[in-house]
């Protein structure tokens, strides 16, 4: 891919078109570099549970429908609607009902990966009419009908009143668009040296916190609209539990360091010029538990049953601890992951190729620090109307 101009992140119709988890199954790309989302999400099944004991049950002649908003392309989503469907089976048949049919939607932007997710699911069962605990039990089928809905959650997606369970994990920090302001070298909130928020200056921060918290009243009020009366919603978002919102915790800490610094590098060694890497700026908030309650109140449509910040570990999944070189290419992989689309899409293939190995090489020399203080932490949210 090449370079796209400096303004590649400015434009909501340019980020929405490009930005996506790194597809395919090649050793930088989501699918490969998830591990410890899916530890983070199994750690709080207990949480999920709990918020679909709350879920009104329909009539079993009514399909249930559940939507994973930001599904991305590796296992996790799969495995979370499994999660899902069997609880709510559990619930029917304890309550003496015959479980439904049940659908599941996979919901991302329209550049995610949706070929590899697809080829990921298991086929469906198919047992001629049988119930859905004969489904259930069929090894290595799904027991629900998929589809993939392509589009920003930051709008509507679904028709009113027809999801019965929206279920986000690890997405909601993604900014809908990166702050103008933020990029405008006119502005106070210029980040000019910087590639995020951390550590960054009050008034970028505060562009940052505004256009969260905008895109999140936006989000609340399409689910408003698309969610059943008795639904239920679950969130889940990288957190802080500093009330200083240039302290961005484990996301500044994998953003703002060594990530940083390897664009710096460039900078030094006369790859790119400084406008260039101050023209690229992550759009992730990891906001706090106050910035994501103000929302929440400010809208009225949703109660909140459950709101707290979750200690989920570091993001590093490492075989050999011991091995700096290991925890460095993590570090790479982990980064490239997440933000390498856009990276490739702003100073193209070559030069992107040039920073994640630097990113690796400072990975490698702080690989004890990082394995000791790369913790994230998480934003818990079980809503239902109001």
């Amino acid at each position: 891919m090449a370079p796209m101009g400096d303004n590649v992140v400015v434009s909501n119709i340019n980020l929405e078109k490009l930005l996506s988890m790194k597809g395919g199954k090649g050793e930088g790309s989501y699918a490969n570099n998830s591990q410890a989302q899916a530890l983070h999400a199994r750690s709080m099944l207990h949480l999920l549970e709990e918020a679909l004991d709350s879920v009104h049950l329909s009539s079993p002649e009514v399909p249930f429908v559940v939507v994973d908003l930001g599904c991305s392309c590796g296992n996790n989503t799969i495995y979370i609607v499994d999660v899902i469907i069997k609880h709510v089976v559990k619930r029917y048949e304890s309550s003496g009902y015959e479980p439904p049919e049940f659908s599941a939607f996979f919901s991302d932007l329209p550049s995610n990966d949706f070929n590899t997710l697809f080829q990921l699911l298991p086929p469906l069962a198919n047992n001629g009419g049988s119930s859905m605990e004969e489904c259930l039990a069929s090894n290595g089928h799904r027991s629900y009908f998929a589809a993939g809905v392509p589009g920003s959650f930051y709008r509507r997606l679904f028709p009113a009143r027809s999801i019965d369970v929206f279920h986000s994990a690890f997405s909601l920090h993604w900014l809908s668009q990166m702050p103008e302001s933020v990029l405008d070298r006119r502005s106070t909130a210029y980040n000019e040296g910087r590639v995020f928020i951390h550590g960054a200056s009050e008034s970028t921060a505060t562009a940052y916190k505004k256009q969260f918290q905008t895109d999140l009243a936006e989000f609340l009020r399409a689910r408003s609209i698309e969610m059943k009366r008795g639904g239920s919603m679950f969130l889940v978002c990288l957190g802080r539990t500093s009330v200083d919102p240039t302290d961005q915790g484990g996301a500044g800490l994998l953003f703002g360091t060594h990530f940083q610094d390897a664009w710096d590098d460039l900078v030094q060694e006369g790859l790119i010029s400084a406008e260039k890497r101050d023209n690229f700026n992550i759009p992730v908030y990891a906001p706090s538990l106050q910035d994501f309650k103000e929302v929440v109140e400010a809208d009225g449509s949703f109660t909140i049953n459950k709101l707290e910040v979750f200690k989920g570990g570091s993001p590093l999944v490492v075989n050999r601890p011991d091995d700096a070189s290991e925890v460095g290419r993590a570090l790479a992989n982990s980064c490239r992951s997440v933000s390498g689309v856009l990276v490739d899409a702003h100073i193209g293939d070559k030069l992107s190729e040039e920073l994640f190995l630097r990113v690796a090489s400072r990975g490698t020399s702080h690989a004890k620090e990082l394995l000791e203080q790369l913790q994230f932490f998480h934003i818990v949210a079980s809503l239902s109307f109001a």
